[in-house]
């Protein structure tokens, strides 16, 4: 009589030994633990980075050193909140720094010029941004083009308008309402200066993160980020979810162009040359893919503050700006490779 006879591949044991001992090398371990856990990876860099630099030059873990460094995250932070939500779409704003510019300079101006009250301003600014959202999320919606292509477009519109607008001109703190440059205002804590910026910027952070991960809105953006036609076919409009996104950016850098505001006290068209590139950074650093549907936004704050140590840690060292910015490329470079690596891990 016959024997039965297996119908299993001859190798089967063998991918089946792999994938174990795939999962339960320390590599794999960590590479698992990174998946997990996004913010992970920045908060033991931030922590490296700070002891380096800390090392390097003892002025680094001054309290007015350290009171710098906040205040710069401030603005790159707020940004990069933008930034983490469209990302998490599996997109990209390369626009957010003009935005932010042409929203302060429409505060400013309007304030100055033209005598409304400071909050009528501000709330100008914010329609600049929601509009500035609305245009973005339109051509990416409806035209169904490529985010990369729609903001690159369209920060040259923004800066052309900027420009147009402003004539060129800086709007000096000292002419514009009080509340304008409120966010400029410090407060002191163990001797480290902390500006009304920085807490409207932690409290923005909050905001969205609870959002995100206690809304059903929050999981209609990882799952439009993660697969658009799976969310589409699990009944989530994802045009609709795309538009919304951004325009809690464009709200979102109205509040940064505030912030920015007080932390320059002022408002000019030269401002945040690197904050798209900076915002870029802060995110996927922080540990969100490229790719959508994986990060959060603590693991940007954590992101942003490593933008801000090496900038500053750089600038101590006597780097010149050009070598500041070639570290920051760089930065991207490893973030993007540990995300791909990342990525790979076996669910």
């Amino acid at each position: 009589m016959n024997q039965p006879t297996s119908t299993a591949p001859a190798d089967s044991s063998h991918d089946l030994a792999g994938a174990f001992l795939d999962r339960t090398t320390p590599l794999s371990k960590i590479r698992n633990a990174l998946h997990r856990y996004p913010a992970l990876s920045p908060a033991i860099v931030l922590v490296i980075a700070v002891v380096v630099f800390g090392m390097l030059n003892e002025r680094f873990l001054l309290p007015a050193n350290l009171s710098l460094i906040t205040q710069q995250v401030a603005v790159v932070g707020t940004l990069a909140i933008a930034q983490t939500l469209i990302i998490l779409t599996a997109g990209i704003d390369l626009s957010v720094g003009a935005v932010m510019v042409l929203a302060s300079i429409v505060v400013a101006q309007t304030s100055t010029q033209m005598g409304l009250p400071g909050f009528l301003g501000l709330l100008l600014g914010l329609v600049v941004g929601l509009a500035a959202g609305a245009f973005n999320g339109f051509l990416v919606t409806r035209l169904k083009l490529p985010p990369f292509i729609v903001t690159l477009g369209t920060l040259n519109i923004f800066l052309a308008l900027m420009l147009l607008y402003s004539g060129g001109a800086t709007v000096r703190g000292t002419d514009m309402p009080g509340v304008l440059t409120a966010t400029g205002n410090t407060f002191n804590v163990a001797g480290v200066n902390i500006t009304h910026g920085v807490i409207l910027m932690l409290m923005l952070y909050i905001a969205i993160a609870l959002i995100l991960g206690k809304t059903a809105w929050g999981r209609h953006v990882y799952a439009v980020g993660d697969d658009k036609e799976a969310a589409r076919l699990a009944g989530i409009s994802v045009n609709r979810v795309l538009m919304s996104v951004y325009l809690a950016a464009g709200a979102i850098l109205a509040v940064g162009a505030w912030i920015q505001i007080g932390r320059s006290n002022a408002a000019s068209p030269n401002a945040g040359a690197d904050l798209n590139l900076d915002s870029i950074t802060a995110v996927v650093i922080g540990g969100t893919s490229l790719f959508g549907g994986r990060g959060t936004v603590w693991g940007t704050l954590l992101g942003a503050l490593i933008v801000g140590v090496f900038r500053n840690g750089l600038s101590l060292a006597g780097l010149d700006v050009l070598w500041q910015t070639f570290a920051v490329g760089v930065l991207i470079i490893i973030a993007v490779s540990v995300d791909q690596w990342i990525r790979k891990v076996r669910k």
